[in-house]
């Protein structure tokens, strides 16, 4: 099993840095297992102790506006939801780091949405997406996150808010 190690950042708390199995693990639930991501095409890009970015390209499947092209109000829900999720089972990955990946990455069995909530702030056009979800409470049988969507140059489409329950 590889250690892992921490970032210290000047003025700020260190950042977990995880096993590159608890990563694969995540990837793999979010990308592979999850049939509906799967489809969509949803990619992980970056994991943190309480974010996790990931990315989606436009495909002609994805269309909600058939006249302007932009993406469909149902893909960037779905994306903003399991991505919001995953950034739970990256805060809870953080929290139990002394349990076995395994361990760690079965939390997703209990994981389910409670609430969410998506702004849709502007129309969804372009040909790649981005997406960040940042944990802002993990407690102990409840989770808040806030997610965006948005373009390649940071322009936000949507924002949304999660609850999700842990346990």
């Amino acid at each position: 099993m590889q250690l892992m190690t921490q970032v210290l950042h000047p003025g700020g708390p260190p950042a977990v840095l995880f096993e590159d199995d608890f990563i694969a693990g995540l990837k793999s639930i979010f990308e592979e297992e999850i049939a509906f991501n799967r489809l969509l095409g949803l990619k992980i890009a970056a994991v943190e102790a309480d974010a996790v970015s990931a990315s989606l390209a436009m495909r002609p499947e994805l269309v909600g506006n058939f006249a302007h092209q932009r993406v469909h109000g149902g893909v960037i829900s779905a994306a903003l939801d399991t991505l919001g999720g995953i950034a739970v089972m990256a805060a809870l990955g953080a929290r139990h780091r002394a349990q076995p990946v395994s361990e760690r990455l079965a939390h997703f069995g209990k994981l389910g949405t409670i609430d969410l909530r998506v702004d849709y702030l502007r129309p969804g056009v372009g040909e790649n997406f981005l997406m960040r979800a940042q944990v802002l409470r993990l407690g102990s049988r409840i989770a808040n996150t806030r997610m965006e969507f948005m373009s390649t140059d940071g322009k936000v489409f949507a924002a949304g808010t999660g609850v999700y329950i842990v346990s």
